[in-house]
């Protein structure tokens, strides 16, 4: 029964949380380039204006691809709720950003198909991050399941310093902003318009929107397994964690895709095992 009313809560809650999120990314946005910017609730009236419009679609498949997208975003953050093991909630990730890929590049769209493909190059830069972040889990607790985290009294940030910052860097990417939104972009300041969502339209960009909602939630709640052993700690190092990249996002401009790889499989790999390389020769464990 317990598990039944969390999963409607999570159904519930964590897309509202993501849209106050969404629209606290707008608003701060707005105020740090000395605009008013648009109501705290604008994410949702958009949302209910784009399911008010009708299904235009290039091709039959790609709102299937959309909704293949939320279904596994879902999943991922119920999996990470009910504290399953963190390597499979990963490959469940990958699933859910690979669906969003495959619907950009079966409109057909050139716009759609670069940033669908720079995707893939994002995908390559953050995954080996998140597979190091598992294996440190492991190493601490002896298992890649979260119970683990919520049961340990000490915060595994304490033992994985490097890897927390990995994981900003990380943040970063996943929620597509500067200097990393080469993808695709929650405004339209790029050379891609919409990139792989450029084709997407009405009731299908709806839901693409309501799974970042859901994503958002899923991202920070990431950041807040560095801290699990306190659940209020948690939720302001995600919190925190939230408002940085936003901050990131105002003050930097974009680069080429070419030198997030090169970050990632250099500085951000490099820095995750030596975290690892501590975590294996020193043998601490999370008590």
């Amino acid at each position: 029964m317990n598990e039944i009313l969390t999963i409607i809560l999570v159904l519930i809650v964590a897309p509202i949380i993501g849209c106050l999120a969404s629209g606290v990314d707008r608003k701060i946005t707005a105020r740090l380039q000395g605009r008013v910017g648009p109501p705290l609730l604008q994410p949702y009236y958009d949302v209910k204006k784009l399911l008010s419009k009708d299904n235009m679609v290039v091709n039959s498949s790609q709102n299937f691809y959309v909704i293949v997208y939320l279904v596994f975003i879902i999943l991922s953050l119920f999996m990470l709720v009910f504290k399953q093991d963190f390597l499979m909630i990963i490959f469940v990730y990958t699933v859910a950003s690979v669906a969003l890929i495959v619907g950009g590049m079966s409109t057909g769209s050139p716009y759609a198909r670069v940033g669908s493909s720079r995707e893939i190059m994002a995908i390559l830069s953050y995954e080996p991050v998140l597979i190091l972040y598992a294996l440190a889990i492991y190493l601490l607790t002896g298992t890649f399941k979260l119970s683990a985290l919520l049961d340990a009294s000490s915060p595994l940030l304490m033992y994985t310093p490097l890897i927390f910052i990995a994981m900003i860097v990380v943040l970063n990417i996943k929620l597509k902003k500067s200097p990393f939104d080469y993808s695709t972009s929650h405004h339209g300041h790029q050379e891609l318009v919409k990139g792989m969502t450029t084709e997407y339209g009405g009731p299908g960009f709806a839901t693409i929107e309501i799974a970042h909602f859901y994503e958002y939630v899923f991202l920070t709640g990431l950041i807040f397994l560095f801290w699990a052993s306190n659940p209020i700690i948690g939720v302001l190092l995600g919190i925190i964690a939230y408002l940085l990249i936003i901050v990131i996002d105002n003050i930097t401009a974009r680069v080429y895709w070419q030198w997030m790889l090169k970050l990632s499989w250099t500085v951000l790999l490099i820095i995750s095992i030596v975290n690892i390389a501590f975590l294996y020769v020193s043998g601490v464990k999370l008590a």
